[in-house]
């Protein structure tokens, strides 16, 4: 999917990871958010004629695309449905501005610091965290694009990390070896992620709630993989 394009369904992350984009002229890129399984992609961005960023898979990913005519009877039909993905719509932009915040006044340090524990509670809440391990396909480059820094930088501040003795990265995944130091050098307050004390929340309360209030998945949508 990319900057431009006209728009008939939305994607729904089954598995793996994505992150959306955009490209300046000289091929530079800024990551302006990561998607992980669970996450519609902009679901009210159909209301648009055409989308202003692009999307790209960072791993081996299933998608599906709900088509627009499908999405819109979901949410007539199913208010619980649409209120959670308002929800979840509010949640990304209190998300973006906590970016905002990070490239505007966190250290380089801070700021990486951040991001891993920002995903870590993501994934947590999906229940693909858990005993601070997580996978991690996202490569320094990534990084780098989203954190507006250079790829060296991110280098030195992952090896700085480690040395630390706050994280160990292996084989497409990471583990927070002491989270509260970690948090603590982040500055990371979890609220502005809005997830309940317990690491549940309602991000992705269309994913369990359909189950009792609406039809099954694979009849609602049409998979592909990607």
């Amino acid at each position: 999917m990319f900057d431009g394009d006209s728009l008939e369904s939305v994607i729904l992350m089954l598995d793996g990871f994505a992150c959306r984009y955009k490209h300046l002229d000289d091929g530079r890129r800024q990551i302006t958010g990561y998607l992980v399984p669970g996450d519609l992609c902009d679901p009210y961005v159909f209301m648009l004629r055409k989308i202003d960023y692009s999307v790209a898979t960072l791993c081996p990913a299933l998608i599906a695309k709900v088509p627009r005519s499908k999405l819109v009877k979901i949410l007539d039909e199913y208010p619980r449905i649409a209120r959670a993905l308002w929800w979840s719509a509010l949640v990304d932009e209190g998300i973006l501005r906590e970016w905002v915040v990070s490239i505007g006044r966190r250290t380089a340090l801070e700021r990486t610091a951040h991001l891993i524990c920002e995903l870590y509670h993501r994934l947590q809440a999906v229940g693909l965290a858990r005993n601070n391990r997580c996978e991690f396909p996202i490569t320094q480059q990534d990084l780098a694009d989203s954190l507006g820094l250079s790829a060296v930088h991110v280098n030195r501040t992952l090896q700085e990390l480690r040395s630390k003795k706050l994280i160990v990265q292996r084989n497409h995944s990471l583990v927070m070896l002491d989270p509260e130091k970690l948090r603590d050098l982040a500055l990371f307050k979890q609220s502005y992620l809005h997830m309940a004390e317990d690491g549940n929340n309602s991000r992705h309360e269309f994913m369990t709630s359909r189950a009792k209030h609406a039809p099954p998945l694979s009849r609602m949508i049409d998979q592909k993989g990607g």
